[in-house]
């Protein structure tokens, strides 16, 4: 699908500089935990344990993340895009994946729907400002912070499952 040249124009003169600063905070580390330093030599049989008094495993963090991500990376991209059926469609069904397997694939699938998005905020065609002609005034860099508050937030509570579970480096 084309994009509606309302939404490209000539980027505004600080926009190198918010662009190198969204991606940073996409990236994570710089006042919280970075994504692969929370979850780094996490025992596999452990990411399906809730631990006591917390209503989430690691799994479903994991697996939330991907999902909303993925979510708002495919609505910045069109407006054809539909969204999960909230609240149930943005989590896993299971504390557990059915595979030990598919640990490993939710993370390669965050980081890789991570690294498109922050394609898109460094393509200085797209307009970090500009309202997308879908949705509800939502822009590009709205969505940036949206992805980088909500990956940190969950990033935070992993390293807290981790804690929980004992099973954070010491």
């Amino acid at each position: 699908m084309a994009e509606p040249a309302s939404y490209s124009r000539e980027p505004m003169p600080n926009d190198a500089v918010l662009r190198e600063h969204l991606i940073k905070l996409l990236e994570g580390g710089q006042a919280h935990a970075t994504l692969d330093g929370a979850v780094k030599g996490f025992p596999l049989d452990q990411v399906g344990v809730r631990p006591k008094g917390l209503p989430y495993s690691a799994w479903e963090l994991l697996e939330h993340m991907r999902i909303a991500q993925e979510d708002i990376l495919r609505f910045s991209i069109s407006g054809e895009h539909e969204s999960p059926k909230w609240p149930e469609g943005y989590w896993p069904t299971s504390p557990a994946p059915e595979k030990a397997s598919h640990w490993a694939r939710s993370l390669k699938a965050v980081r890789h729907d991570l690294a498109e998005f922050q394609a898109l905020v460094r393509d200085t065609k797209r307009d970090l400002h500009r309202k997308f002609p879908w949705g509800d005034g939502q822009t590009l860099l709205r969505e940036a912070l949206l992805i980088a508050d909500h990956n940190s937030y969950h990033i935070g509570q992993l390293v807290l499952v981790r804690r929980l579970l004992g099973v954070w480096p010491k």
